[in-house]
Order: C-alpha cells, then structure tokens, then sequence
C-alpha cells in the first residue's frame, strides 16, 4: 500500500470470532503484511444473543489484530462514531462485516467514509449501500437485482477453513495415543453446559463400563475456567444431576504441570480437559466427537471428524438463546421459563437439520439426536461405532465432500484489497 490504512472489523459472538474472523485476519496479514504503521486491523464488537462474556478474551488471542473494542461500548460508536479508547482513523480504509446486523457496517462505513465489504453467509441486504459482497453460495444472487449484481462474489465459505487452521503444537501431549479417544463437546454457554457436562458424564460412565479402553477427552472453550466447568459437574452447583440421575465429577488438577488437569467421576472415569485453542490438532486424534450444536459441528466437520450431535429437550424450560420476540419473551420475569418450555416443545417437533454438515449436505450424514435423550443409549451408539470403524470412516468421507473448498478466506480478502486500492484512488473520504 502506498499510504497507511485502517481494516475495521464488524464481529459479535465466539461462533463468529472462531470460524471467521480467526482465518480472515491470518489472510489480510498473509497478503497485505503485518507492517503496522501502513495496514491496522480494528475489531469492534456488536452484542450478541450468544455471547459469553468472553468475546475481548478470544479475540486477543489473535495477534494479527491491532485494537479491540468491547460489544458493551457498540451502540454509543454506531450512534456518535466515538471509540470508548479515543481511538484515530486514518482517511482511507474498508469495513469488512463478519457478524451482526448487516446495517451496522452501512452506517459505520459511510461516517468514516470507508468502502464497505460485507460476507453474507445465507442473505444479503443493503445492496444499493453496499460496495462489496462476498457471498457463501451462489444461491444468494438469485435475489439480486441486476444492477447490483457486479458488486457479488462467491467466496464459499469461512467455515469450511477450519482444515486449514490446524495449530501444530510444540510437543503432542501423551493422552494415552494408542487407546480410542472420544471428544466431548458439551457447549461453552451456561444453558448448554448445565445439560451438556452431565449428559456426557454419564455417557462416559456407561462406555467405560463396557470397554475401559477408552479415554475421553474435552477441549475446553476458551471462555471458560476449569472451576467454571467444574461447578457444571458438581450436583451442589447444578440441580439438573439429581433431577435426571445423571453423571457427576470432581475435578483434579495434577501437581506435575505436564499432566492433563482432569474431571473424574464416582465411577472412577477420567475426562482429560484440554485448554490449547484451536484444539484442531487434538480433535482430529478423536474417533468421534459427542457434540452440541453450534459452530463447533461446522469445525469438527471441516475437519472429517465423525461426531454424534445432541439436542437433549429434558429441561426445555432452561433453554432461552432465542433471537428476536421468543428470546424476549423467554426472559420475561416470573413467566419467562414457561414461555421457554412452549416455545421449545414447539420448535423440537418443528425442527429440519440442524448440524452444520447436515445443512450442508442437505441430508444426515452425522447423527442429530433430539429429544429426551438416554445416556446408555448414546453409549450404545458410540460402543456401535467404535465397533463398526468402517461406518466412522464412511462419515468421515461424507464430511469430506460437503465442506466445501477451502480458499474462502483468501477470496473474501482479496475483495477487501480491491477495496483498499479503490479507497486510496478516491483520494479524500467520501
């Protein structure tokens, strides 16, 4: 670049920050350099109904950023254009969106008077306002008029760039290599967590019985403290264990500094808690992933792991991350949860696919259990499984062909390069 200019990234919740943001910051430092002084890269935040709190944390892990701004200090920059850090901008820059309202980059684009490039994973909006879409299918342009349509670009999809995302880590731990090694994905939200942890617990508990052999392991969200996952496991912190007698655990954390911190049950069974992120490297020594859904089913199946998606509907009246009029009316006062329980029963009698793969593929290929799901069932699965490898590798093979071709992430930049030279031939902000 011939004069110095500013990248600001429009970004919410940790689905977002992983899947998207992570791999399109390596790309813009990958093609544009990391000489500060000429590229900054700015990420501000935007609430997000699935936030945990953590978004700033997650996000500082990626160097290539420059500045972060917090979603509790979105709406007075998106009303006042004032960062809560006096932050300066330079003339000529791009706004990429990577999560939020589609609106947000429009009216923080125009007021700085950068171009504005928004990735559209299924819709599209604020075409004439727009100078740039990078789009995940090609579907999206048979919405577009025609005299909007020279401003779309099929880049395929960020997800899909998880395969290529792998952290090599400096020296694979020994979690016991050559015994069969499940992944345990309970969530990183409160909601999911309070089902999700002793749901696979007692999963865990039920398999080992049937083959000691067999290890387990949980690659911990980075938003979340091991005593925090603890207290998920502790009947005294979550009711939810004795309601449905399901598995509980203590946690220990070895004096050595290279062992494992670990949650062990009454039954004896260890759950090795693994803290690197990406756990890309370990998840794919996994033989299958017991997961819930989210952004982590998009992972696992960029990455051909076989996975079990569970949806357990034994508390619906817990389960509020809702957008929109549900979402509020499920966190009304005193009348919230019984809203939650309708709305819920609802929707798991209503439901399509749900697992990103599946979405995908437009067919199963990955097992979505919803309902009130059984421990020993599911560790019937799982043994089925484990005995059955061929039908892991069919899995794996399917994964394979939906996740579609990586280069997402280069595309995507690429628009935002061409954005760049268009802002520097401007000359002054618009």
């Amino acid at each position: 670049m011939d004069q110095p200019v500013d990248i600001l990234i429009l970004s919410n919740g940790p689905g977002e920050l992983a899947t998207w943001v992570q791999p399109v910051v390596k790309e813009l430092r990958r093609q544009l350099g990391n000489d500060r002084s000429q590229i900054r890269i700015s990420l501000v935040l935007a609430p997000c109904s699935n936030a945990s709190g953590q978004e700033v944390a997650i996000a500082q892990r990626y160097p290539e950023l420059d500045r972060i701004q917090a979603a509790a200090h979105f709406f007075p920059f998106l009303l006042t254009g004032k960062t809560v850090e006096p932050w300066d901008w330079r003339d000529r820059g791009v706004v990429l969106f990577l999560g939020g309202d589609q609106v947000f980059p429009i009216v923080i684009g125009k007021r700085l008077g950068y171009r504005i490039v928004i990735y559209a994973e299924w819709e599209a909006r604020w075409h004439r306002w727009s100078d740039r879409f990078g789009v995940m299918q090609p579907e999206i342009l048979k919405r577009v008029a025609p005299q909007y349509a020279h401003k779309f670009t099929v880049v395929g999809d960020l997800m899909a760039e998880a395969g290529n995302q792998k952290i090599i880590l400096p020296s694979p731990h020994p979690l016991i290599p050559p015994s069969p090694l499940i992944g345990l994905l309970p969530g990183s939200k409160p909601m999911k967590l309070m089902l999700g942890v002793p749901l696979t617990l007692a999963i865990a508990n039920h398999v080992q019985q049937q083959n000691p052999e067999i290890q387990f392991v949980i690659p911990v969200a980075p938003t979340l403290d091991l005593l925090t996952l603890a207290h998920y496991a502790d009947p005294h912190h979550n009711p939810i264990i004795e309601r449905l007698d399901w598995g509980s655990a203590t946690l220990e954390q070895p004096e050595d500094q290279q062992a494992l911190p670990y949650l062990v049950t009454p039954a004896g069974v260890k759950v090795y808690l693994w803290t690197g992120f990406p756990a890309y490297d370990l998840l794919t020594q996994c033989q299958l992933c017991l997961t819930t859904l989210g952004a982590n089913t998009a992972e696992l199946g960029a990455l051909a792991v076989p996975m079990i998606v569970m949806v357990p509907t034994q508390q619906l009246d817990i389960m509020k991350a809702w957008d929109g009029i549900p979402g509020l009316l499920m966190n009304l006062p005193l009348v919230g949860g019984s809203f939650a329980t309708l709305i819920n029963w609802i929707a798991s009698r209503n439901v399509g696919l749900l697992a990103w793969p599946n979405i995908w593929a437009q067919r199963e290929i990955v097992p979505e259990l919803i309902g009130r799901l059984e421990p020993e069932a599911i560790a019937a699965q799982v043994l089925h499984y484990l005995k059955n490898p061929e039908l892991l590798d069919q899995m794996s093979q399917a994964l394979r062909t939906v996740r579609g071709q990586p280069g997402a992430a280069e595309k995507l930049v690429q628009l935002v390069c061409e954005e760049l030279m268009l802002s520097m031939q401007e000359g002054s902000r618009r």
